[in-house]
């Protein structure tokens, strides 16, 4: 049910299908072009909560839960959860995800933790290992700052290159081919990146340090499956930003891969650069979370968006490693997401 195409690209002949998504914002997220697509908002960045990771945690439970409640599935009904974020031992998501008894696989796939949990998620529902599986991710400003970056209270000035960290979580449930309905989203493919390191050592530039992950996650994509950027409506990376979205055209253009036509990136989707300070704009994998589940998959139930590349791009970024000297490698996951009709009646 599962075919490998060349090194890591799959082609799921029965492709498993998305049931449902939610995605929860904080006040940033609210303001910005994309608040009103958000399932659940919160002014308080602490979401009730005592601390800015508790909050964190309460904010992947409410994805979840909305995203369960959507797809008319109590969570016993699923066999695993992928799920994982910024914090060490990524305790955004085992703290938050311990109450739902169920099955649990974390990853730290740093910012392209959203497409890295879908394709798990996928793969396990297409080779027939699950019958249905949540994926779940979020990101905290004030947690992952002071973690990678200087306590609030510092108040450093941050250069252009530096993006703002989302406070945003996403869920979505995936089923089993034979699992959807007559509005389906199916995964088609999904493609597992390669770590590329181009030597940035600069934690405010972060689009630099991921760039040449998504530019050979690309030209490997389209090579293995056999397509081209004209294959698709919309091609969404995960918060490359400003400086690295121009920087992927670059590296791109010099394989004659043109995709400026037709991509967008989360990290420039989620805030309104002119009205918000946000430097080169979003990142943190709550951004391209936030995005996938309030924005993207609801146009492509809405028929607006039909044939879509989905790839999270993250930057492997270890202070620790940073202080002794070494660089910030980069990593990008895909996933081809397709909406149907009828049943399975292509409709593009």
């Amino acid at each position: 049910m599962v075919k490998l195409l060349g090194r890591s690209t799959w082609l799921f002949e029965q492709p498993p299908v998305i049931l449902s998504s939610a995605a929860v914002g904080g006040k940033m997220e609210k303001d910005g072009p994309l608040g009103e697509w958000f399932d659940y908002t919160e002014e308080d960045g602490l979401f009730g909560e005592s601390s800015w990771e508790k909050g964190e945690n309460r904010m992947q439970q409410l994805a979840l839960k909305a995203a369960l409640q959507k797809a008319g599935l109590r969570k016993s009904d699923l066999n695993l959860l992928f799920a994982g974020d910024l914090l060490n031992q990524c305790t955004g998501s085992s703290y938050a995800l311990r109450e739902f008894m169920v099955p649990y696989l974390g990853l730290y796939g740093a910012c392209s933790t959203m497409a890295e949990s879908l394709l798990m998620a996928a793969v396990y529902t297409g080779a027939g290992l699950a019958k249905a599986a949540g994926a779940v991710t979020s990101s905290h400003f004030c947690t992952a700052e002071r973690q990678y970056r200087f306590p609030l209270e510092y108040g450093c000035q941050r250069p252009p290159t530096a993006q703002w960290t989302a406070t945003s979580a996403g869920a979505v449930i995936v089923g089993e081919h034979s699992m959807g309905g007559e509005h389906r989203i199916e995964i088609v493919h999904a493609c597992a990146g390669i770590i590329q390191d181009p030597g940035i050592k600069d934690a405010n530039n972060m689009g630099a340090a991921m760039a040449p992950a998504a530019a050979c996650l690309f030209r490997r994509y389209f090579r293995e499956s056999a397509t081209a950027p004209a294959d698709y409506d919309r091609i969404f990376t995960g918060d490359l930003g400003a400086v690295g979205s121009d920087l992927l055209y670059q590296l791109l253009g010099r394989d004659h891969i043109e995709i400026s036509d037709r991509h967008n990136d989360c990290g420039l989707l989620l805030y309104d650069r002119q009205r918000q300070d946000v430097h080169a704009g979003g990142s943190g994998c709550g951004c391209s979370a936030g995005v996938l589940n309030g924005y993207i998959l609801p146009q492509m139930r809405a028929g607006k968006l039909k044939n879509v590349l989905f790839a999270a791009t993250g930057a492997l970024l270890s202070p620790t490693m940073v202080q002794q000297g070494e660089t910030i490698p980069g990593i990008a996951h895909l996933v081809h997401l397709r909406a149907m009709e009828g049943g399975g009646a292509d409709v593009y």
